[in-house]
C-alpha cells in the first residue's frame, strides 16, 4: 500500500508542472490586451497584473472553480478611466468603477431571478449595439493621434518616425489575426508590441532609466478609491457592454467544453464572479476585469479544460506584480507603438458592435429601431453632454442611458419586438 502511495504522488507531481506550464501559456496569451488597458490609461501595470490574477481567483470560488476562464482589464472602461481621471482624479475613478463592479452584482441577481429573458428586455441587441459602436469610435482620434507621435496636445515623436513604427506594428497585428496559425492566431497584441518594440529600439526612443531605477522586488503601487457622484453615475452605464461581452464569452466556453455553464454553476454566478473582482480591482486601483476571449481560443486549441490551468494563470499574473523591474519594463513601450495597436483594436470593437446588430438581425429600417441606433451613435461621436447642475452627463455613459430609455419608453411594433428577440 505504501509503495503504492509513493508511486501515485510521483504521478502527482508531473501533473501539477504541466498545470504550471499550461496556466503560464494562459497568461501569456491574455497578456498583451491585459496590459495594454493600465498603459493606456495611466494605471500602474503591476497592478493590473496583480488584480487580474485575485480577480480571476475570486471569480474561481464564486463558480466554485467550474469555469476555465480567466479575467484581466476590459477595453470598454479605456475612454471611461482617461475622461474620469483627468475629470476627478484617479481615487474618485476607482470609486466609480467600484460602483460599475456593482453593476454586475446588480444584473447577476435580475439573471438570478428573471433568467436571461430579464436581461434581454433591459438590454436587447438595438441598444447594447450602437453602445458598443461608440465605445469603439470614440476613441479612434485617441488611436491615430498617438500613432502619429502626439501625446496629448505635444508632439512626442516626430510624424515620419512615428509612422514608421506605428504601421509595422499594425501591420503585424493585422497579419496574425489574419494569417496566423496555431497558438499565433492568439497573440496578435503581443506580437505587434514585440515588432514595434524591437524597431523603436532601432530607432533610438526606449528609456531605460525607470528600469534601471526600479528594485527587482516591489509591492504595486495601490490606490484606494473615494466616491464622488459625479465620477459614479458617469461610470456606472459603461459595466452594460462588457456585460453582455460577458454572456458571450460565457455561451463561447461553455461550446468549446461542451459544458453549460450557463446552467451550472449558472450565468448568475459567472456575473456575480465577474462584479467581484471588478469590485476588488478598483477597491486597490486597477482596471475593472472581463472574462477574457483570447483564452478561450486557447482552452479550445490546447483542449486543456481543466479551470485548476486557470488558478496558476491567476498566482504567476501576482507574482509577476511584484517585480518591480518587470512592470518598469512594461512602461518603456513607447506611446507610438500603443496607437498603432489601437488602430485595429478599436475598429475591432465597433465592428463588434455591428456585429451584434447583424448577428441578432436588427432591422433598422424599422422607425422604432432606426431612431435608436441614430441617436445612440450620434450622441456618442458627436460628444453631445447634458449638464445638470454640476454634473456632466456624456460620452458613453450618456449614450447608454439614452438607449435604454429610448428602448423602455419607445412603443414596441411586432417587428421591433420581433428584431430585438
Amino acid at each position: 500500500m505504501q509503495q503504492q502511495a509513493v508511486s501515485s504522488g510521483e504521478q502527482q507531481v508531473p501533473a501539477t508542472w504541466r498545470q504550471v506550464v499550461a496556466g503560464g501559456q494562459m497568461l501569456f496569451v491574455a497578456f498583451g490586451a491585459l496590459v495594454l488597458v493600465p498603459l493606456l490609461t495611466g494605471l500602474d501595470v503591476s497592478v493590473a497584473l496583480f488584480t487580474a490574477g485575485v480577480g480571476t481567483l475570486l471569480f474561481q470560488l464564486i463558480t466554485k472553480r467550474q469555469v476555465p476562464v480567466f479575467l484581466a482589464s476590459s477595453f470598454a472602461f479605456i475612454a471611461p478611466i482617461s475622461y474620469g481621471v483627468s475629470q476627478w482624479g484617479l481615487s474618485a475613478t476607482m470609486g466609480g468603477m467600484m460602483a460599475a463592479g456593482c453593476v454586475y452584482v446588480l444584473l447577476s441577481q435580475v439573471v438570478r431571478v428573471g433568467g436571461m429573458n430579464a436581461i434581454n428586455r433591459l438590454l436587447p441587441p438595438v441598444v447594447v449595439g450602437p453602445v458598443i459602436m461608440v465605445i469603439g469610435l470614440t476613441l479612434a482620434p485617441v488611436a491615430v493621434n498617438m500613432a502619429l507621435g502626439k501625446q496629448g496636445d505635444v508632439q512626442a515623436v516626430e510624424p515620419s518616425i512615428a509612422l514608421a513604427i506605428a504601421l509595422p506594428t499594425l501591420i503585424t497585428a493585422l497579419a496574425v489575426a489574419v494569417m496566423g496559425r496555431g497558438m499565433l492566431k492568439l497573440l496578435p497584441i503581443l506580437s505587434a508590441i514585440a515588432v514595434g518594440y524591437t524597431i523603436s529600439l532601432f530607432a533610438g526612443i526606449v528609456d531605460f532609466e525607470p528600469v534601471m531605477a526600479a528594485p527587482w522586488f516591489a509591492m504595486p503601487n495601490f490606490t484606494t478609491p473615494s466616491f464622488e457622484w459625479e465620477a459614479i453615475l458617469f461610470l456606472i452605464p459603461v459595466a452594460i457592454a462588457p456585460a453582455v461581452e460577458h454572456i458571450g464569452d460565457m455561451l463561447a466556453i461553455s461550446n468549446v467544453t461542451g459544458k453549460n455553464y450557463v446552467k451550472k454553476p449558472g450565468l448568475h454566478r459567472t456575473l456575480l464572479g465577474d462584479g467581484v473582482a471588478t469590485i476588488a480591482a478598483s477597491a486597490v486601483g486597477g482596471p475593472p476585469n472581463t472574462t477574457y476571449s483570447e483564452v478561450t481560443g486557447a482552452v479550445m486549441l490546447t483542449r486543456n479544460f481543466d479551470p485548476k490551468v486557470m488558478t496558476w494563470a491567476a498566482v504567476t499574473a501576482i507574482i509577476l506584480a511584484t517585480v518591480g523591474k518587470f512592470g518598469a519594463l512594461l512602461t518603456t513601450i513607447p506611446t507610438v507603438v500603443m496607437g498603432g495597436i489601437m488602430i485595429l483594436l478599436f475598429g475591432s470593437i465597433a465592428a463588434v458592435g455591428m456585429t451584434s446588430l447583424i448577428k441578432n438581425q436588427v432591422d433598422v429600417s424599422e422607425p422604432r429601431n432606426l431612431v435608436i441606433v441614430a441617436v445612440t451613435l450620434v450622441f456618442g461621436i458627436g460628444g453631445m453632454s447634458i449638464n445638470m447642475g454640476e454634473f456632466t452627463l456624456q460620452g458613453i455613459a450618456l449614450c447608454a442611458v439614452v438607449a435604454i430609455l429610448m428602448n423602455l419608453l419607445l412603443p414596441k411594433t411586432l417587428a421591433s419586438q420581433e428584431a430585438n428577440h
